[in-house]
């Protein structure tokens, strides 16, 4: 096992993911702190309630791809061979971690749906296209985009599984779920409450409150 290069990939995949993109592209173009505004996350769908869905286009396009340049990057630094399978698996996770937990923002960052969609994209599309029709199914039902991105998030690991994804990418994607799901407690408590808000209505349903 090569653990020098091990290790760099895994700092490498904290990295990428710890690039704060939704709060680059606030500032470029709101001059604002998106900290400081909407649901205060760092994350795409915050960007597009509050500079503008094109921002927010955008945020979650860049969030997806650097999970991808993650795992690419990982991989680059820490060969292939025996490990890839579980070189990818970490570098994924890390690439997720390093989003929700950014150091360039004192570890205020977003809840790692885009960033987490972009590494199952590269490692499981099988598994990623399932969890997209999960949501889009919760969606069309509910039209609450919180409660689909938990549901999406749930399924993942499902998918992994049942296509027969790595065992290793199988246990990441059981963390990331897990991950994904425990950043958005505050919206399943809302969600429980009935005061969960909906697209179209007079309250947001944003993922990323």
């Amino acid at each position: 096992m090569n653990v020098p290069g091990l290790a760099a990939a895994c700092v490498i995949a904290f990295a990428f993911g710890a690039i704060p993109f939704s709060w680059i592209l606030a500032r470029l173009l709101g001059g604002v702190d998106i900290r400081n505004l909407g649901s205060g996350n760092v994350g795409a769908t915050n960007v597009a309630r509050t500079i503008g869905y094109g921002p927010g286009t955008a945020a979650l396009i860049l969030d997806a791809l650097k999970g991808v340049a993650a795992v690419l990057a990982a991989r680059a630094v820490a060969g292939g061979g025996a490990q890839g399978g579980a070189v990818d698996a970490l570098a994924g996770g890390l690439a997720v971690l390093g989003h929700n937990f950014t150091p360039f923002l004192r570890f205020r960052g977003g809840k790692g749906v885009a960033t987490g969609a972009g590494v199952f994209g590269l490692l499981a599309p099988r598994a990623l296209l399932a969890a997209v029709v999960v949501f889009a199914v919760a969606m069309a039902a509910t039209r609450t985009v919180s409660l689909g991105s938990v549901l999406a998030a749930a399924a993942m690991p499902l998918g992994v599984f049942f296509f027969g994804g790595d065992p290793a990418l199988v246990v990441m994607a059981v963390l990331v779920s897990a991950l994904v799901i425990a950043r958005h407690r505050s919206n399943l408590a809302r969600i429980l409450a009935g005061t969960e808000g909906r697209l179209g209505g007079g309250k947001d349903g944003g993922a990323d409150r």
